[in-house]
This record gives structure tokens, C-alpha cells and sequence, in this order.
């Protein structure tokens, strides 16, 4: 997961002997890593990613995201129009929100076009830069209303990270993979509560990231985990080395 040039983490409530702690969940496009820890903050994330991570952090706009100096960074598209269409809901008066929205959907079209071989390297870099001129102007001119007012601020700290996957469109534009991984674990959640000891949590991180990292793979988890608890000792299978 360290040496992994993207990675998207996400993470969510757990319960551990009827306490609260949070279930992380690092996700690339073969392999998932979950991790049961007591926080939800950076020092909680580098112990999986390491403090100087130098790939890309696809991710939610959560704060302690940020603290990954070396890191470049992709804040989550999805996330942001979520927001748009909430603010343009509470407060049809103004047009920031539905100005946003339709400057980031025009973001993830460019890009579209450009992966379909419509829009040529140069014509993507046109079209990003006057997409960049154009919410940075927005900005400048955000509403009265303290709702408004505030979406703007998140959208100025995470103003860099918006344009990411314009400059590589290998990126994703949003933290699927990540939220993706989170849902079994949310249903699980559901289900059973969490884990009545440490010893269980962290039985249950190790073999959900196998099981889940397999699948990814197109491997079968049953014969994987099945071989690894019959050695002897401790052994990686060939498979999913």
C-alpha cells in the first residue's frame, strides 16, 4: 500500500468490546488493506500509508487527509456535488451551488471526452485551465448566507485538489474504491455489531483485507485462506504475493 502510486482511503464507525473505535479501509485498484484503530486522524492513517506518502490520496475532504505533505491530492467530485445540490436546495436564491456544480460536471465531461479520444492532451489542458479560471472566480463571490459562505471556504482549502485527475486522467475523480471497500464492512456492522475483543478485530482485519484483496484479483479467497491456515508457519501464498 506505500509503494502504491494511487490509493484511496475511507473510513467508518467500529465498535471493538462495545467501544467506539473506526474501521479504516486503503483501497487500489488489486488491493485492499483494513485496519480497526481507536482514531480517525492522520497518525491512525500513517500507520497504514506512512507519514511521507509520495503517491495520490484519492479521498473524501476530511482534514487529516491534508496533513500528507508529499502526497498529491484528489478530493472527491461526488462528495462536492452532493454538497452542491444541498446548499442550491436550502437556498435557491443564490447561484453558487448550481455555478459549482455545473463547472465541476463540465470537469468530469472534459475528462470523459478526452479518455474517449475526442479531446486531444492540448484540448484538455485548454478546457482545465479556463475550468480552473472559472471556480476560482466563483469564489471570489460566494453569498451572504452563512451555509453558502462556508461551502466556499471547504472549496478554497481544497481548491489544488479539485483538478487533480484533469492533470492525470488516470486518477479517479471521486473515492469509490474506498467506499466501495467500506459497504461489506458497514453490513457486517450491521450484523453482528463489531468485534467483542481486540484479538477478534484484529483477526477480522486481516482476513477481510485477504478475502477482499483476493476477490480484487480474481482469485478464490476460500482457497487462499484455506492453504495459509494449514502451513505450519507463518506463509504468504504464491498467489497473492
Amino acid at each position: 500500500m506505500r509503494g502504491s502510486p494511487i490509493v484511496s482511503p475511507d473510513e467508518t464507525g467500529w465498535k471493538v468490546a462495545g467501544r467506539l473505535q473506526w474501521l479504516w479501509a486503503f483501497a487500489t485498484s488489486d488491493t485492499t488493506v483494513y485496519r480497526i484503530q481507536p482514531g480517525r486522524g492522520f497518525e491512525e492513517a500513517a500507520t497504514v500509508l506512512g507519514a511521507d506518502f509520495p503517491g495520490v490520496l484519492v479521498r473524501d475532504g476530511w482534514a487529516p487527509y491534508r496533513q500528507f505533505a508529499a502526497a498529491a491530492h484528489q478530493t472527491c467530485l461526488a462528495h462536492l456535488l452532493r454538497r452542491c445540490r444541498l446548499v442550491a436546495a436550502d437556498h435557491p436564491h443564490t447561484t453558487f451551488a448550481t455555478d459549482v456544480q455545473a463547472i465541476l460536471q463540465r470537469a468530469l465531461a472534459v475528462r470523459a471526452r478526452h479518455l474517449a479520444g475526442v479531446v486531444s492532451a492540448y484540448g484538455l489542458a485548454v478546457a482545465r485551465g479556463h475550468l480552473i479560471t472559472r471556480l476560482a472566480e466563483r469564489l471570489d463571490r460566494p453569498s451572504r448566507a452563512p451555509d453558502v459562505q462556508r461551502f466556499a471556504a471547504h472549496l478554497e482549502r481544497e481548491f489544488t485538489a479539485v483538478w487533480s485527475f484533469l492533470f492525470d486522467p488516470t486518477v479517479d475523480a471521486t473515492n469509490w474504491r474506498a467506499e466501495h471497500a467500506i459497504r461489506p464492512a458497514v453490513v457486517t456492522r450491521k450484523v453482528c455489531g463489531g468485534n467483542r475483543s481486540w484479538a477478534g478485530a484484529d483477526s477480522h482485519q486481516i482476513l477481510a483485507s485477504v478475502a477482499r484483496t483476493a476477490s480484487q484479483r480474481e482469485l478464490n479467497p476460500h482457497v487462499g485462506l484455506a492453504s495459509m491456515l494449514h502451513m505450519r508457519t507463518p506463509h504468504v501464498v504464491a498467489e497473492l504475493n
